[in-house]
């Protein structure tokens, strides 16, 4: 079994799934373009025991969307990989494809939106049509502590399945924030390439985020 064949759960939309005709519509093409990826509904990754919830925005194009697992193949994911790993959520070595025999340890990681969408930019409608899939995610985590928001939209999208207002959690980079029935929202900015060559989010930026959730966790 593959680790993202062990990682499905029924909160992961089936493989054709019909909810977004414009996402539906472009994973035909690449379908049609890139015979040997994945091109479906990315299904999230890591145990369900994790204290842990990693939300990102959507898979990308040459990265989840190729690979099958979130973060994998892009250059989003080997930031991110390597901060989970220094602070003891990975176990064996990132190799960017999805038999690496990578695992996650106290860690599970999904998306906002399980499909990628055209020029990573999904629409208000988009991230709706998958939020109940979100929110069956954040319930059957029975020993989930923290979830950690990947950028704006998923800082939005965790709060909107969550049934709570957007005003009155404000967004910010290692910004914590704590929410009714105890589970704490953690914000940084997203790992995305733009983010890092830009110098909006740096390693150490990132990393101090973790930092902040492993302290979290340790309470």
């Amino acid at each position: 079994m593959s680790a993202s064949e062990s990682s499905r759960h029924t909160s992961d939309p089936p493989a054709d799934c019909d909810l977004c005709p414009r996402l539906m519509e472009f994973r035909q093409n690449n379908r049609a373009a890139h015979h040997g990826w994945h091109n479906a509904p990315v299904p999230s990754f890591g145990g369900m025991d994790g204290e842990l919830l990693v939300v990102g925005l959507a898979p990308g194009l040459r990265g989840a969307n190729q690979t099958g697992r979130p973060f994998t193949g892009d250059s989003a994911g080997d930031l991110l990989y390597a901060s989970l790993g220094k602070f003891g959520f990975t176990q064996g070595d990132y190799g960017a494809v999805p038999n690496d025999g990578l695992t996650l340890v106290n860690c599970r990681i999904t998306n906002a939106v399980r499909c990628v969408p055209p020029e990573n930019k999904p629409v208000g409608a988009e991230v709706a049509a998958c939020r109940g899939f979100l929110l069956e995610e954040i319930t059957a985590l029975n020993q989930l502590k923290v979830i950690l928001a990947l950028g704006t939209l998923a800082h939005g999208a965790v709060l909107a399945a969550l049934g709570e207002r957007k005003s009155a959690y404000k967004f910010g980079h290692n910004q914590f924030h704590d929410l009714p029935g105890g589970l704490v929202l953690a914000d940084s900015y997203h790992c995305s390439r733009y983010n890092t060559n830009t110098g909006r989010l740096t390693e150490s930026m990132f990393d101090s985020v973790f930092e902040s959730i492993t302290k979290q966790l340790s309470r």
